[in-house]
């Protein structure tokens, strides 16, 4: 159960949060939301596939991390002196999984709701404790450079949820998503197939009009669409992953 609260250096002087990776700290997904204002990074490292959210009906653009439920094949031992982000084997960590239990909302002053979005933290989240971890807040009351971290993603994913909306709008005006299905077959014999997805088709996009092509990319949603594309080359890469654990017996890296 969730103890959301209002993260103020005050209450929370002394709370510290661990920023590993690992499956015992919740980390053990195989997908999470990723957004518009992320992609030119998520595309180099991770597939990136589109669906329709069964309960608001809007596009969501998905990140994999593994190919199975509660899968992710970039969980990794905790490495110092060689990991960028302790327990996770790539160079830029997905927003929506670098916020561990933090999350991003309005401050409510007498039921009026204020623009300036606020830090709330999950107090009864596994990562969050007052013994180990990255610290908070400095001894003059300022933000860590952890906590700035923290912060920038809240920023992307909250400048991210309406541009995402947007390119998603686009998309379907000039018809460029389709369905897609990923057969896969690993070394073992075993099969998996991945559906319900959509992403982008290329031919569509190769003919769109001169017109509709300067609209996407005065948008910045051209250059979108192309990071969904070319990130589907990163299948290959967790096929090849869950391959060596296969064969390893479930314990390689």
């Amino acid at each position: 159960m969730q103890k959301i609260e209002l993260l103020n250096n005050i209450t929370h002087e002394c709370l510290k949060v661990d920023a590993k990776f690992s499956a015992e700290l919740g980390d053990n997904v195989s997908n999470t939301v990723t957004f518009m204002t992320e992609l030119s990074e998520v595309q180099k490292e991770y597939p990136i596939l589109c669906r329709k959210d069964s309960e608001t009906g809007e596009y969501q653009a998905v990140v994999f991390f593994g190919l199975q439920k509660d899968e992710n094949l970039f969980l990794i031992g905790h490495d110092s002196t060689s990991q960028k982000h302790l327990g996770w084997r790539a160079e830029y960590v997905p927003a929506a999984m670098a916020r561990g239990p933090f999350s991003i909302g309005a401050q409510r002053d007498a039921g009026v709701e204020k623009q300036n979005p606020v830090v709330h933290i999950d107090m009864e989240h596994p990562k969050v404790n007052c013994d180990n971890g990255q610290e908070l807040f400095l001894q003059n009351g300022g933000q860590s450079p952890y906590l700035d971290y923290i912060t920038s993603a809240l920023n992307t994913i909250n400048d991210g949820v309406h541009l995402t909306k947007l390119m998603f709008e686009a998309f379907n005006k000039y018809d460029l998503l389709e369905p897609v299905t990923l057969d896969i077959e690993f070394l073992d014999r075993s099969k998996l197939k991945i559906s319900r997805f959509e992403t982008i088709n290329a031919e569509k996009l190769s003919r769109l009009s001169a017109e509709a092509l300067a609209e996407l990319n005065k948008l910045g949603f051209l250059q979108a669409a192309y990071f969904i594309l070319t990130s589907m080359s990163n299948v290959g890469k967790l096929i090849d992953w869950k391959n060596r654990k296969l064969v390893a017996g479930g314990d390689a890296n």
